[in-house]
C-alpha cells in the first residue's frame, strides 16, 4: 500500500492526540512508528506515556527547555533553534534510511509559522520519502501552497470551549 501524507491542523486541541491514535493503530498492525516533536517543550506526562509504547512507537523530542518555544527568552530561542535544526536533520535521516513505516512530525507546521523552516524545505523533506512511508504532520495552520502535497487534511477546531 502506498504511503500517504496526512495533516492534522486547526486552532482546536487534539491534533497530537489524533496523530497518536493513528500511531497506536499502526503499531497494532505491526508497523514501526517514529514521532519527532517540535516546539512542545518538555511535557513530561505526555512523553512518559508515549515512552511506555516503545519499541513499536518511538518518540524523539529535541527540546532543551521545559517551556514552549514562544515562552522562551530571545537567547533561549536562539539556542532552541539549534536543537530544532538537529531534529530536522534527524527527520531527514529517518526518511533517507527508511527507519519506520509511519513518521509523525508533531508541530512541524508551527516551524513554518515561525520562519524556522520554509515551505520549500518541508516539501523537499516529504518528497524524499519512500512511497511506502506514511507521514503525519501537525500544527495550527497548513499553508495553501502545501495542500497539493498532502493526501488528507483534518481540521480540528473547537465549536465550544469552557
Amino acid at each position: 500500500m502506498k504511503g500517504r501524507v496526512e495533516v492534522y491542523c486547526g486552532q482546536g486541541k487534539g491534533k497530537t492526540s489524533s496523530a497518536l491514535g493513528h500511531c497506536i493503530k499502526a503499531a497494532g498492525q505491526g508497523k514501526q512508528v517514529i514521532i519527532v516533536q517540535f516546539l512542545k517543550g518538555k511535557d513530561t506526562e505526555e512523553i512518559s506515556f508515549i515512552r511506555r509504547l516503545e519499541p513499536e512507537i518511538q518518540l524523539f523530542s529535541f527540546e532543551k527547555y521545559e517551556q514552549h518555544y514562544m515562552d522562551l527568552t530571545p537567547e533561549q530561542k536562539k539556542e532552541q533553534e539549534h536543537f530544532i535544526g538537529n531534529g530536522l536533520c534527524y527527520t531527514k535521516k529517518v526518511i533517507d534510511t527508511r527507519q519506520c513505516d509511519v513518521l509523525v512530525l508533531d508541530e512541524v507546521l508551527g516551524l513554518l509559522d515561525l520562519g524556522l523552516l520554509s515551505e520549500e524545505e518541508l516539501v523537499a523533506l516529504v518528497a524524499e520519502r519512500d512511497e511506502e512511508l506514511e507521514v503525519i504532520m501537525t500544527g495550527r495552520r497548513l499553508p495553501d501552497s502545501l495542500k497539493d502535497w498532502v493526501d488528507d487534511i483534518y481540521c480540528i477546531n473547537a465549536i465550544k470551549e469552557s
